[in-house]
């Protein structure tokens, strides 16, 4: 039984590289033609073909953490259905692969691909994809969202504050700061605005350049009395890190989970909507064990019988069926996110609903047929 095993995990391993590379390679081909378009214009330290090549195969972790679910699939329908278009599969079960014995077989290979794109998506991936963005950014000179930066809140000292960040530099540090401090009244307290700042090596504070500052004090007199001060450098305490300022410059499904959870919980503790980014959370718990989801979808097709030259049709139906069911996950998260659904709930429902499917297409192709 063992040598059947390792006979499955070598063809399912050597299908899914195959297909993952070729993947890989088309959308390889698609960003450097888009990046193309860059190159030669002038901008902050020039852009050349050197720097779009290296932004696109920094890009590449990403692909292959959004690609590797329905590699999986494609890669494991066309060597089950080969095995039973070649009648190996038959054999097996007469050797003693029985159903369960082939759906472990699967679920076990499934679960290495699971750690695979686990660790792809919190690991490799986000790191790149910042290297990338920096590297990418060099044509502009920063990274920015929108036309007023990125806008991030927290509380400090029963006070509440308002932080805007306009871009973030090709050399990580945030340009353009702005802060709004507000008393217990909702007034305006105090304000604060820098040119430069980078994030101390602590993580509790910015180290802020060429700073002004104003502070307001109310009197009873109804009166407003206005303190101003100019600083070269400031250590500004905060509670916000450069994860926190990358999720409200870069898209989040970026992230990894752990930045992603604390992003979350800071949204919430600032009495901020966090629904988004919980969402997208319990989709980044969820999406490694989409793999699982994908071997129990194509273990049927070992169950079939194929006619001479019937294997493409079937192969093209589970890929139509692993593309419907990404498409299913993004509409989920969308209609989750207006309409207030429970965010580890939308997340999960593609991959339970599937998951059925799948075995309910199993027992009943080994039990009626």
């Amino acid at each position: 039984m063992n040598t059947l095993r390792r006979f499955i995990y070598r063809e399912v391993a050597i299908s899914v590289g195959f297909v993952t590379l070729a993947f890989l390679a088309l959308f390889f081909f698609f960003d450097l033609v888009d990046e193309l378009r860059w190159v030669g214009r002038s901008g902050p330290g020039g852009y050349q073909l050197s720097q779009a090549l290296l932004y696109v195969m920094l890009s590449l972790p990403q692909h292959l953490y959004e690609l590797l679910p329905i590699t999986v699939l494609i890669g494991t329908i066309f060597v089950m259905a080969r095995l039973a278009q070649s009648s190996e599969f038959t054999i097996m079960r007469t050797s003693g692969m029985g159903p369960g014995r082939a759906l472990g077989t699967l679920l076990m290979l499934g679960g290495a691909f699971v750690v695979l794109t686990f660790a792809v998506g919190d690991y490799i991936a986000p790191a790149s994809e910042r290297a990338a963005q920096l590297v990418g950014a060099r044509h502009l000179g920063q990274l920015s969202t929108g036309a007023t930066g990125a806008w991030l809140k927290e509380r400090h000292n029963g006070h509440s504050r308002a932080i805007n960040v306009r871009a973030l530099g090709t050399d990580g540090r945030m340009r353009g700061i702005r802060v709004f401090e507000f008393d217990e009244q909702g007034r305006v307290a105090a304000t604060l605005s820098a040119e430069l700042g980078d994030f101390d090596d602590g993580g509790d504070a910015w180290n802020l350049q060429q700073v002004r500052s104003s502070n307001f004090e109310h009197g009873t007199d109804e009166q407003l009395h206005v303190q101003r001060a100019t600083q070269e450098q400031l250590r500004w305490n905060t509670r916000i890190t450069p994860s926190m300022v990358g999720a409200s410059l870069l898209k989040p499904d970026k992230m990894a989970t752990i930045e992603l959870f604390r992003y979350v919980r800071h949204l919430q503790a600032n009495g901020q909507s966090a629904q988004r980014y919980e969402i997208e959370f319990w989709r980044k718990v969820f999406y490694p064990l989409s793999c699982l989801v994908m071997v129990v979808l194509s273990l049927p097709f070992a169950y079939l019988h194929f006619r001479s030259g019937g294997i493409a049709g079937y192969v093209f139906g589970g890929v139509m069926a692993g593309i419907s069911f990404f498409l299913l996950n993004n509409l989920f998260g969308f209609a989750g996110n207006l309409q207030h659904w429970s965010p580890w709930l939308t997340a999960a429902a593609p991959g339970l609903i599937y998951s059925a499917v799948s075995l309910a297409a199993f027992g009943w192709l080994v039990l009626r047929r």
